[in-house]
C-alpha cells in the first residue's frame, strides 16, 4: 500500500512540475517562508533557531579554551556537530550519529570554514598554548524537507550572535565573535529536466538529485555538496549554481545583514 501511495504521490509532483507548478503552489525559484530567531537558549554564547516551511532547526554554540592545532598555533578551533533528533521524524533513530548527519555537518562546517566566516586568529589567546574552541551544535527539530540549508542559515547567525565569554577565563571583557562573511547555503533539487529551489519532504523523495552550493557575499562557492545517483549536465550545473546564489543574495538581505548591522 505504502508503494502505491508512493508512486501516485511522484505522478502528482511529476504532472504538477510539468504545468510548471510546484505542490505547495511555489515557483522553482522560490522558497518557503522562512522565520529566524536568535538568543534562544540562554546557557549558550550564541544560538538561533530557523523553521523553513514546517522544518526547524535549532543551533547552540559554546565556546571553551583548549590547545590549538600543530599546524595552526595561532588560530582557534571549529567543531561543527549535528544531531537528527528522533522527534524530528520517524526516519530518524536514536544512536550514534548517522553517515546522511555526519555528511551534512561537514556541509555546514566547510561553508564556514572556506568562506573564512570566523576570523580565526582572533580567537588565539596565547600562541601555541591555548586558544578558543567553538562547538556549533545543530539540532533537527522536525523535518519537512530541506534540512541542510535551514542548518546552515541557523549556524551562521548563531555565531553572529555569539559573545567569546573573555571574563570567565580573567581575559578582560566579553566581546562579539568576530565574524567576516555571511555564508548561505542553498539547495538545488533536480526533478525530471526541472530545478528547484528548497525541496520539500516530499520533493526530495522523489527527486533525481540535489545540489547544496554555500556561497559567500561576494558570490564565490565556498562549498558544494552533491547528493543522489543522477548526473548533472554541465548547463544544469551552472544554472545551479546561479540560482543558489541569487536566492543565497536575498535571504541574506532579509536574515543576515540586520544581525550584522546590530553587532
Amino acid at each position: 500500500m505504502s508503494e502505491i501511495i508512493a508512486t501516485l504521490k511522484k505522478d502528482y509532483i511529476y504532472n504538477l512540475m510539468v504545468k510548471e507548478k510546484r505542490q505547495d503552489g511555489r515557483g522553482f525559484k522560490d522558497s518557503r517562508d522562512i522565520k529566524l530567531e536568535t538568543n534562544v537558549i540562554s546557557k549558550a554564547e550564541g544560538s538561533a533557531k530557523v523553521t523553513l516551511g514546517n522544518t526547524q532547526v535549532l543551533v547552540g554554540v559554546k565556546l571553551q579554551t583548549g590547545t590549538p592545532f600543530p599546524d595552526s598555533q595561532d588560530e582557534g578551533v571549529i567543531i561543527t556537530n549535528l544531531e537528527l533528533n528522533p522527534i524530528a521524524s520517524p526516519e530518524f533513530e536514536p544512536g550514534p550519529p548517522r553517515e546522511d548527519a555526519i555528511e551534512m555537518a561537514r556541509v555546514v562546517d566547510r561553508g564556514i570554514r572556506e568562506s573564512g566566516a570566523i576570523d580565526i586568529k582572533k580567537l588565539c589567546i596565547t600562541v601555541g598554548e591555548s586558544v578558543w574552541i567553538v562547538f556549533i551544535d545543530v539540532h533537527i527539530l522536525n523535518d519537512d524537507g530541506n534540512i541542510i540549508d535551514a542548518s546552515c542559515l541557523a549556524a551562521i547567525a548563531a555565531l553572529m550572535t555569539t559573545i567569546v565569554p573573555n571574563e570567565q577565563q580573567g581575559l578582560g571583557e566579553n566581546v562579539p565573535l568576530a565574524m567576516k562573511e555571511m555564508p548561505v547555503g542553498v539547495t538545488i533539487a533536480k526533478i525530471g529536466s526541472k530545478l528547484m529551489v528548497d525541496p520539500s519532504l516530499d520533493e526530495e523523495a522523489v527527486c533525481e538529485t540535489k545540489l547544496t552550493i554555500v556561497s559567500s557575499s561576494d558570490g564565490s562557492v565556498a562549498g558544494m555538496q552533491k547528493m543522489g545517483s543522477a548526473p548533472l549536465a554541465e548547463e544544469e550545473l551552472f544554472e545551479a549554481i546561479d540560482m543558489a546564489i541569487e536566492k543565497a543574495v536575498e535571504i541574506r538581505a532579509l536574515y543576515l545583514e540586520g544581525l550584522a548591522k546590530s553587532e
